[in-house]
């Protein structure tokens, strides 16, 4: 365990793909783009849902004939091709119907944002029992961090990328250009964790003869599992933040001009919020106090909703988008640890699926927010997005390191 050559590549893997997706950040650029060829606020949260959480509904799927598997990365491989394309094709598409035909471009950008995010259930499955399998949790801990800290170093390069290509092109070309460079770019971070060095697992699950069967029986592991339930309701509730994130920027579009240049500023702030926080999260969870790290980042995202409210200049959207950054990656880095630590090494897919199959749900909360800005207003869409977010740190102090 631990190898070094594991340790780097699992840091490429994050650093190139981060590059990639950032350029359609649910909570910048892809809600400009949709806003761009005429979709609604409710589309807003819809795509920016399906960008997150397109991977809920096959989670526990993979996980059925995941926990016989020796070997995961082979199935990995396929599932980074299938993301590589339909990136890609969303690029396409862009270019080539624009706005001549908004409702085609519009249809085949939320195919390729489900086709990339529905891959990921599998993905999600395969890489968290492959991490569980090469680093030991101290460890895990520790090139998680640094996976971060070069993640957002990447998410700098993406936000100067982006604003270069926005002001460097018109629109929607710009937007087109910007889904197929980046799927090249991601495409390094795939070879990278593809060349990771695996070792075949000896303790596996005789698989259920149904996947009715299987189910059955994760729901009986999850009613016995106190601990379990406490980290998904914890978890949940956190991605309370959704409601709000995926509108701050059209927001802030009303109140200030925001053009290539501004929105890049805001997409790297964020990059450099997740970048500087990973200190601080590498720190406390190299220690096991990933219960502390949830604490801090809910209370973070908690304050950057409330300075929404009243935001009215570039310098003050910064600050907002700095702590979500931060606060982001504090809950990734947290919640990852928690589960492998919890999870038994036969159980690990099924636990994993668990928790992420119902977590993810959370990321399906800027669809309620966009509900909720279509029929009422920004004041009721924060003060919604906060009130979640306080459930979700009362429940943090119940979780156990």
């Amino acid at each position: 365990m631990d190898k070094f050559s594991n340790h780097v590549k699992n840091i490429l893997h994050g650093f190139f793909l981060t590059i990639g997706t950032t350029i359609a950040e649910p909570s910048t650029i892809l809600p400009l783009i949709v806003n761009y060829f005429g979709g609604s606020s409710l589309l807003v949260g819809f795509f920016a849902a399906l960008l997150r959480g397109g991977a809920v509904v096959v989670q526990l799927f993979a996980a059925f004939h995941a926990q016989t598997y020796q070997l995961m990365l082979p199935y990995l491989r396929r599932v980074f091709f299938i993301r590589f394309l339909s990136w890609f094709f969303i690029g396409i598409c862009i270019i080539l119907f624009g706005e001549n035909h908004p409702n085609i471009t519009l249809a085949s950008i939320g195919i390729g944002l489900f086709i990339f995010s529905f891959s990921a259930g599998f993905a999600a499955i395969y890489f968290r029992d492959i991490m569980g399998k090469i680093f030991s949790h101290k460890f895990r801990g520790k090139t998680m961090a640094y996976r971060q800290f070069f993640s957002a170093v990447g998410g700098l390069v993406s936000g100067a990328l982006a604003a270069w290509i926005l002001e460097s092109f018109e629109a929607p070309q710009s937007y087109g250009y910007l889904f197929i460079i980046s799927s090249f770019i991601m495409g390094f971070g795939y070879l990278a964790f593809s060349l990771i060095d695996e070792p075949i697992k000896e303790e596996v699950s005789k698989k259920e003869k149904t996947f009715k069967k299987f189910l059955h029986n994760s729901h009986k592991l999850l009613i016995a599992d106190r601990d379990l339930q406490t980290q998904i309701k914890t978890f949940l509730l956190a991605y309370g933040y959704l409601i709000a994130l995926p509108f701050i920027i059209l927001d802030a579009q009303q109140k200030i001009d925001l053009d290539g240049v501004a929105i890049g500023s805001l997409i790297t702030t964020q990059m450099v919020g997740a970048m500087l926080s990973n200190f601080l999260w590498g720190k406390l969870s190299g220690s096991g106090l990933n219960r502390l790290t949830t604490q801090i980042s809910i209370s973070m995202q908690i304050i950057a909703v409330i300075l929404a409210f009243n935001a009215s200049s570039l310098y003050e959207y910064m600050i907002i988008f700095f702590l979500v950054g931060g606060a982001i990656d504090g809950n990734r880095i947290a919640s990852g640890n928690l589960i492998l630590k919890l999870a038994p090494a036969n159980k690990r897919p099924v636990y994993i699926a668990l928790q992420m199959n119902i977590v993810s749900l959370g990321m399906f909360f800027s669809i309620l927010g966009g509900v909720v800005l279509h029929f009422l207003n920004y004041n009721i869409l924060y003060s919604s997005a906060i009130a979640i977010l306080l459930f979700a740190l009362y429940f943090s102090f119940k979780l156990r390191d």
